[in-house]
């Protein structure tokens, strides 16, 4: 799901809807909070892009990217359609 690109977790995700989209961004925005790890992102209607790199470690990846990467992931598989 997340691939490394240019010292950066990304992935992109795709929804039924914008409403499924920000419902989404909503609960990554929870759990980034809890972890205290933000990420870089975008949202157009039903798309959403991600990139995490840890700033105050010269954006480079970090342990801190890849947890949160595993729970937007598992926040994600909620939301898949079959």
């Amino acid at each position: 799901m997340f691939e490394t690109k240019e010292n950066m977790l990304c992935a992109s995700f795709q929804f039924a809807s914008f409403t499924q989209a920000f419902a989404f961004m909503t609960e990554v925005a929870f759990a980034a909070e809890k972890l205290n790890h933000h990420p870089n992102w975008s949202n157009v209607y039903n798309r959403v892009e991600i990139a995490l790199t840890t700033h105050d470690a010269g954006n480079t990846i970090t342990e801190k990217d890849r947890e949160l990467a595993l729970t937007i992931a598992s926040i994600f598989q909620t939301y898949k359609q079959d």
